[in-house]
């Protein structure tokens, strides 16, 4: 028993020397200390690691095996075990060696960035391209962000990145010239769904869910752009575009009522705000703000109130409806956001749109018509920019989502009613 105590005593000692060794850069030192160690005990981890590793370096591949073998028979806790293992069984040329190290330290972490990318890299290098392809694209689903990566990782998960690509470009052309003819034999149907189907599959598109900030209601669809057959009061929106924008333009001469449309106090997170926050950069003129009618701004534009008494505008107290001009100035971009509720759209009625501005929901990207509205689901991830040299303005108002039934959106306004006086106060939301 005695002799034990004293041998791990003589280990531990040994093992301080060696790693004081090691990093003073005295390697011949190290070796020998490390290869004393394992003298004493032949299955001691981290000399068999170190001198594996020292091996593999001076090229002795087979002793480099035989070491990382006896470590892993000895531990192989550690997934980097056993993809040192691999790469001297692929140094040696020894495919089934190395196929097997790699699915050992996948199950031990099946999230191994290095051990996917080596899956990838012995998968394509055997002409396996499918299989290729789902091991980079595992790869690509757990590496961080490319600048986040360590220097020496970055060309493999880049590969990864353009071979999964490209194998999504190829099944994708090959499904569109597979698809065509049967395409063509419903040509009269709107296959909207299904293309936009086969573009998520093969990496054409992202898929966009709502994401709803505050308050999301389950079982609506998340529809980026709304058919304008859903709302056929949008008509006669667009036919008083002109009344409409002359009242804005009216208000825009007084230069009185606008406010920053961000105007977060200073002790809550910004986050992508930052540089928008309480700048009349991006600014509103507001007729309906947090659920209330803001008189003296809607005493100045009669005409596009009466519009808005012939819409389904939502009620929620303290929250909704809510109704502005949205002035976006020159060189100005929204970031990509989401909206707080699924239960009420967003409605665009373009009124100024200088060249270069754009809108973006989800997939779909479009361009402001004056005069032509729009209507979409704002906790889609969306932006908005105007990279022209001029103000950009749109009238914007929500709407009841037209797949909620009358008893649900009573139940709705309810709801926020009981919130509210729970809370003691109106805990509101903007568009």
């Amino acid at each position: 028993m005695q002799e034990s105590v004293t041998g791990g005593a003589e280990v531990r000692a040994l093992e301080a020397q060696a790693a004081r060794a090691s990093q003073a850069g005295r390697h011949e030192e190290a070796l020998r200390l490390w290869s004393r160690i394992l003298d004493l005990q032949p299955e001691h981890a981290r000399a068999l690691d170190f001198l594996g590793q020292l091996a593999f370096r001076r090229g002795d591949l087979g002793k480099a095996r035989a070491l990382l073998e006896r470590l892993v028979r000895a531990d192989g806790r550690d997934p980097q075990q056993w993809v040192n293992l691999a790469v001297a069984c692929q140094g040696l040329k020894d495919e089934a060696g190395e196929e097997a190290a790699i699915r050992q330290a996948l199950s031990v972490d099946p999230a191994d960035l290095l051990a996917l990318l080596m899956r990838g890299n012995l998968l394509e290098r055997q002409g396996r391209t499918h299989d290729a392809a789902r091991a980079y694209g595992a790869a690509a689903t757990v590496a961080p962000a490319m600048d986040r990566l360590h220097p020496d990782l970055r060309p493999s998960v880049s590969h990864a990145l353009a071979y999964r690509q490209k194998y999504d470009a190829d099944c994708g052309a090959y499904l569109d010239q597979f698809l065509e003819a049967r395409l063509r034999e419903h040509g009269g149907e709107d296959l909207r769904r299904f293309r936009d189907a086969v573009d998520i599959m093969v990496g054409r598109k992202r898929r966009y869910d709502s994401q709803s900030v505050i308050f999301h209601y389950p079982r609506l669809a998340p529809i980026e752009f709304f058919d304008r057959h859903e709302f056929p009061w949008l008509d006669a929106v667009e036919a008083a575009t002109s009344a409409i924008r002359d009242e804005f333009l009216e208000v825009l001469r007084s230069e009185q009522g606008f406010a920053p449309y961000i105007a977060y106090p200073p002790d809550v997170p910004h986050n992508q705000w930052a540089e928008l926050n309480n700048s009349p950069r991006w600014s509103a003129f507001h007729l309906y703000k947090m659920g209330s009618r803001v008189e003296e701004n809607a005493a100045r534009c009669p005409r596009t109130m009466a519009v808005l008494d012939a819409v389904p505008m939502p009620i929620q107290p303290g929250r909704t409806p809510a109704a502005m001009y949205s002035l976006l100035k020159p060189r100005t971009r929204i970031p990509p956001h989401t909206g707080v509720t699924n239960v009420r759209l967003v409605t665009h009625l373009p009124l100024v749109v200088p060249e270069g501005c754009g809108f973006r929901v989800g997939n779909e990207t479009r361009r402001w018509e004056p005069g032509r509205a729009w209507v979409f689901d704002d906790t889609i991830e969306h932006e908005a920019w105007n990279d022209s040299d001029t103000l950009r303005v749109v009238f914007i108002f929500d709407i009841w989502h037209p797949h909620l039934s009358a008893a649900e959106r009573s139940l709705i306004t309810t709801l926020t009613e009981g919130l509210n006086a729970f809370s003691g106060a109106s805990a509101g939301y903007e568009l």
